[in-house]
């Protein structure tokens, strides 16, 4: 009981009387002492609700014990007065009750209010992380920095820091998903259409699709979405024998990025030709014998003039998943719905209540590196049929794998990644501007820097990295023209000596955009504080 006691009385002490801080404290540590502040109002509640207990307890026993000896004596009176001095104490203890808490609901208003407040010189250029510029990353300063100690470590203690982890772990409410069974079912059909695909393809004049990779957040470990996950994967395809794929860069400048057209060559293949009588030289047979010789032109089928047709090819995917389907054993307990789109080849498998939707993008990749050109539209609002835009999916991909190979069992830089994700829903910046930054980070902050317990810090990082490149007007892209990339991702030459794309370049073009931007790094602050003290 005295124990009991001596912790209520600290917890109290904790709560109502927290260490003194400077006028610079950092939004980081504000947040970790109000999570704090919330586990140790959480404990003391159960403690008051225990110590009242038992009090009550042994109040009864002690009533019990009157009443009985009162009864036992016969007094009447004796008996009016305690029964109405326990009708009082009844009274008291029900106005009691209706009394507003303090550590309830208005201190946490009034917490709120503190922690949306706006910094008071907005112009600050000042950045409390490591840039990718520079050769090192110092393990405290690429975490953040405190202004009332220049010594003072960013670490705090491990109990401490781990009660916040256990807090959000348990507080926010994270999307259901099993994404790694999502995943896995989905590269198990795809394995099967692409086995039972080249099967049929191998003696014709068609592209040769080329195993599935699994591509996007999905494949990543992370959801942008709390429902119906997507799950892309992109199909390589290559040239049907006696032609080949030739890249040619659009130099237009209508498009946004770098996009490119797929020209069909025809190849000689007469050495081929000398040892099976089924191959044809495109080259040099007569024009006669190849349209003897040859199936519906593939050319004719799939090609708009002499470049690779996207929408083209999406037909003829598609024709291919719904004649294919039926032989699959998945095709017994799962039932295939064939979605529309232009450009890529959509369907959703249900059985019962499961169901999960999966989106085929085709690709040619570009030479032996982790870049292809895909099917995927560019960001503009209309996108020529022939153009395929560069993707850099399979690059990010196989940096999340090279990222979790090293990073720690209890690392959040995915869940870190799901909660901005979750914030700019419905405002100006995309999850792929808050991936570019979190991968940035990533690449640049010690991976043992990602642990539940600097979760707060590394969010208010990207917030920083975000508000720093909203001040400068620019957002490099992480893939193209990156020195320090890990050696497992392959890069063609000149995408690795580019000039990084601007993420932010309509800001500089457009200042109603800069400002609006302004505006919304704002509402992206205040939702991920509301969301990390509220849950949702």
């Amino acid at each position: 009981m005295a124990s009991k006691m001596f912790l209520l009385m600290l917890l109290q002490t904790l709560i109502q009387y927290p260490q003194l801080v400077g006028d610079g404290l950092d939004e980081a540590t504000r947040l970790r002492m109000e999570l704090r502040a919330k586990l140790l109002n959480r404990e003391m509640t159960r403690l008051l609700q225990e110590l009242e207990q038992s009090s009550l307890e042994r109040t009864l026993r002690a009533w019990g014990a009157l009443l009985w000896a009162v009864l036992q004596q016969g007094h009447f009176w004796a008996l009016a007065g305690v029964l109405g001095l326990l009708l009082a104490l009844w009274f008291m203890r029900r106005r009691r009750s209706r009394q507003p808490d303090n550590n309830g609901e208005e201190v946490e208003d009034e917490n709120l209010v503190m922690i949306v407040q706006e910094e008071d010189n907005e112009d600050r250029n000042e950045v409390r992380i490591v840039g990718e510029n520079e050769e090192e990353a110092d393990n405290d300063g690429a975490i953040a920095e405190n202004g009332n100690d220049g010594g003072h470590a960013v670490e705090e203690e491990d109990d401490a820091e781990n009660d916040i982890g256990r807090i959000l772990e348990g507080h926010i409410q994270w999307p259901s998903q099993d994404l790694e069974k999502g995943c896995e079912m989905t590269s198990d059909v795809m394995d099967l259409f692409i086995s039972v695909f080249q099967h049929i393809l191998s003696n014709s004049l068609y592209p040769m699709p080329q195993r599935a990779i699994g591509v996007g957040s999905a494949f990543e470990g992370w959801s942008p979405r709390e429902e119906d996950v997507v799950y892309s994967v992109l199909v390589p395809l290559t040239p049907p024998p006696g032609h080949a794929f030739h890249l040619e860069m659009d130099t237009s400048g209508q498009l946004p990025g770098r996009n490119f057209c797929v020209r069909v060559e025809p190849v000689c293949t007469c050495t081929r030709e000398q040892q099976d009588e089924n191959v044809l030289c495109f080259l040099h047979h007569p024009e006669e014998e190849q349209r003897r010789n040859e199936e519906p032109s593939f050319l004719n089928t799939l090609c708009s003039g002499s470049y690779l047709d996207v929408e083209k090819t999406a037909r003829w995917f598609y024709q291919l998943v719904r004649a294919v389907w039926v032989i699959l054993p998945h095709s017994h307990t799962w039932q295939l719905m064939l979605l529309p789109s232009s450009r890529s080849c959509k369907f959703k498998l249900t059985r019962g209540t499961q169901s999960f939707s999966v989106e085929i993008l085709f690709g040619v990749q570009q030479g032996d590196s982790d870049i292809y050109v895909s099917s995927q539209p560019t960001e503009a609002l209309f996108t020529p049929s022939t153009m395929w835009p560069e993707t850099y999916a399979v690059a990010e991909m196989k940096f999340f794998r090279h990222i979790a190979r090293q990073i720690p069992q209890d690392s959040w830089h995915l869940k870190c990644l799901q909660l901005l994700a979750r914030a700019v829903v419905g405002i100006g910046f995309s999850t792929y501007m808050m991936k570019t930054i979190v991968m940035h980070l990533l690449n640049t902050i010690p991976v043992t820097r990602w642990g539940s317990r600097y979760i707060l810090l590394q969010l208010e990082n990207s917030i920083e990295y975000l508000r720093s490149s909203l001040l400068e007007k620019r957002l490099d892209h992480f893939i193209v023209g990156n020195q320090r990339l890990p050696e497992v991702i392959s890069l063609p030459l000149e995408v690795q000596t580019a000039n990084p794309p601007n993420l932010f370049s309509h800001l500089e073009q457009n200042s109603a955009a800069n400002t609006q931007a302004i505006s919304e790094f704002r509402d992206l602050r205040y939702r991920l504080k509301i969301m990390l003290l509220e849950g949702h």
